[in-house]
């Protein structure tokens, strides 16, 4: 069916808007990705029943749909050939004493606004924070710098709402006709799930210890499951009081063999940057190395004598002023922004392997994969994560865009982080390119 077709049969059914004009379906053609695929249609539903229509619609006509938050995904999630879902004004928020109720359309930056008035905030916490909506963030089980103390998407959700492949609404937890389904997967599968303290590669069976955790198969999902309408998100207090320590070391080797250390002292963040991120950081701080970013926000007195106690790293900066950390995680934050302004017009970056995550205690072995990718491929490797959680983004630079190449880095790669007891997607969701 042609998209002028599928657009004036679905502006009868619908009452939001629908769009199959050639400029408006290049834009949806593309996400933060490097994948580019142009859908039939795009819609703007406004509502849960105008998703329900949808649904219907691209059931009857077997057309795909795929839901589309902020499209600030790296792995190419909210792309799709079919009828796109901007899920963008499903806004609404109802705030409770604990937790929030949100649509999946909400994004986190309007959503922390409101909860720090309220002295609250929600533990998952992306880079890309400002710009990315609650249903993409749910889809892909997104972490970000704090998911160490406060856990991804998967540890937070109370509730979730959806509407499934047939145009019907499911709310989880609930009784509903698929609870013994999904418990019947759940007895027959052999749970080799990797012992990781984030995954978001596949569907989480693994988490799912009785009826009342069904929820937790959404999160990681990416839309596969059913279009996210609404969520309860448990939510925090703010802390008090913060220390933000950013520790010096000469090797990435040296930094990942204190980690397990550091992170008994229970800090809200233990980040890692290389030297190629370092350079762009406008502060004092030596260009060569590494940064570790510990974070803590409890024991604040204590933890900053300790902290000198279990580092073999120097401390180069300490700093207890809100805004003045906020401003440094900042330089945390930009990690992508300056991992692109690494690379010359004659490079590449592919993105396909830069969500590994394994077992802290063996980070030093992950090192010494990509060291020997490296060295094998001719590779320069871009590091930087979440190290607290064995999360690390690895970003190789090509000489040329060389798919069979890609391919075999890729199969190397993941082989080895499987052999290793890791994961292959920690936070960003399996999308197009795993």
């Amino acid at each position: 069916m042609k998209p002028s077709d599928v657009g004036h049969r679905l502006s009868k059914i619908v009452g939001c808007q629908v769009s199959w004009d050639s400029h408006v379906r290049d834009c949806y053609s593309v996400d933060a990705s490097s994948y580019l695929i142009k859908p039939q249609v795009v819609t703007f539903p406004r509502n849960e029943s105008d998703v329900i229509k949808i649904i219907k619609f691209a059931r009857r006509y077997r057309i795909p749909v795929t839901p589309r938050g902020g499209g600030t995904g790296l792995v190419g999630s909210a792309l799709g050939k079919g009828i796109i879902l901007d899920m963008r004004l499903l806004g609404k928020i109802k705030l409770g004493a604990n937790h929030v109720k949100v649509e999946s359309g909400v994004s986190k930056g309007r959503l922390d606004k409101i909860l720090k008035k309220q002295g609250r905030f929600i533990g998952t916490d992306p880079s890309i924070g400002p710009f990315c909506t609650i249903g993409g963030m749910i889809g892909t089980n997104a972490g970000g710098i704090h998911s160490l103390k406060y856990g991804s998407m998967i540890d937070n959700l109370v509730q979730v709402r959806m509407v499934n492949s047939a145009g019907v609404v499911i709310e989880f937890p609930g009784k509903n006709k698929f609870n013994a389904t999904i418990t019947k997967m759940h007895s027959k599968n052999d749970m080799h799930f990797p012992k990781v303290s984030k995954n978001s590669c596949g569907y989480r069976i693994d988490v799912i210890s009785s009826k009342k955790d069904l929820y937790k198969l959404i999160a990681g999902s990416e839309g596969t499951l059913g279009i996210i309408t609404s969520a309860k998100i448990r939510t925090y207090e703010l802390p008090k009081n913060v220390l933000l320590c950013i520790i010096h070391y000469k090797t990435l080797s040296e930094a990942v063999i204190d980690v397990p250390d550091i992170i008994k002292s229970r800090p809200s963040a233990v980040e890692i940057v290389d030297s190629n991120i370092i350079k762009h950081i406008k502060i004092s701080v030596p260009k060569s190395g590494c940064l570790l970013f510990v974070e803590f926000d409890t024991n604040i007195q204590s933890n900053r004598k300790q902290i000198h106690k279990i580092t073999s790293g120097r401390i180069i900066k300490t700093e207890s002023d809100t805004e003045k950390i906020k401003k440094l995680w900042n330089f945390r934050n930009s990690a992508l922004a300056y991992s692109l302004r690494s690379i010359t017009k004659n490079e590449t970056m592919p993105t396909l392997i830069e969500d590994a995550v394994v077992p802290v205690r063996r980070l030093p072995l992950l090192l010494k994969l990509l060291d020997m990718i490296s060295k094998k491929y001719g590779l320069r490797m871009i590091i930087y994560g979440h190290v607290g959680n064995g999360n690390l983004h690895i970003r190789p630079i090509l000489k040329q865009k060389d798919l069979r190449l890609i391919k075999n880095i890729a199969h190397e790669f993941f082989s080895g982080v499987i052999g290793i007891g890791g994961s292959i997607t920690g936070e960003h969701g399996d999308g197009l390119a795993r």
